[in-house]
């Protein structure tokens, strides 16, 4: 069993249907708890670090396999939190940021909440290392999307995807464009630049679905 933590309920229905798509006969367990980013954006990331890690155990406990964490903001937090659990602990947005820095040195990170700009360009910026990039050479720029989350927030995700879908179009000199959010993940199909534009939930997810397999 694979579980998620999430901080906001819309992403139940958005990972049940990939899981139905690309990984038929996983379990997943959905693990909500919305004060983990109010906190967060109020306090510092790390504020949250003891929530978290009593959301993971109680994953645990259930009897999950891994733990996928979809909250770009608190990502880190959980990684850490979940050192010491016993099962693999993912951040579901590791994979896209791979993915980014793979198509180049020059990545735009998109954002709806200022909260996770700070997380996301660390993460980018980790997997260039990685990937060889020298850091004088790997530029990471942010684009905060002014609005789009209020209009997530009161169940206009059409809205929302819009405005971010608008402000990626406006990008340019850059090798790839990640929006920060899975739930910014609807945008992506309503841009049209030429740049790739990467979102996270269906690389997330199988990422988990890997580690759950192993455990």
């Amino acid at each position: 069993m694979l579980a998620l933590l999430h901080t906001s309920p819309a992403h139940i229905p958005v990972f049940d249907a990939l899981r139905d798509e690309d990984h038929q006969g996983l379990e997943l367990r959905h693990f909500v708890d919305e004060e983990l980013l109010a906190r967060a954006r109020r306090e510092g990331p790390e504020a949250v670090t003891g929530a978290v890690r009593d959301v993971l155990e109680e994953a645990v406990a259930e009897g999950a396999r891994a733990v996928l964490c979809t909250c770009s903001t608190i990502g880190a937090v959980a990684e850490t939190a979940g050192a010491r659990i016993g099962v693999p602990v993912l951040r579901g947005d590791r994979p896209m940021a791979a993915a980014a820095v793979a198509a180049g040195p020059r990545v735009v990170v998109v954002a709806t909440l200022e909260s996770t700009l700070g997380p996301t360009v660390a993460l980018v910026e980790e997997e260039g290392r990685r990937a060889g990039h020298p850091r004088e050479l790997l530029a990471v720029r942010t684009l905060f999307v002014e609005d789009a989350w209020t209009r997530f927030e009161t169940g206009d995700t059409e809205g929302c995807a819009r405005l971010v879908a608008d402000a990626v179009d406006a990008v340019t000199g850059a090798d790839a464009i990640v929006l920060a959010q899975g739930s910014m993940a609807p945008a992506q199909r309503l841009t049209t630049t030429a740049i790739p534009v990467l979102s996270s939930p269906r690389p997330g997810l199988a990422s988990g679905a890997r580690a759950a397999r192993v455990g």
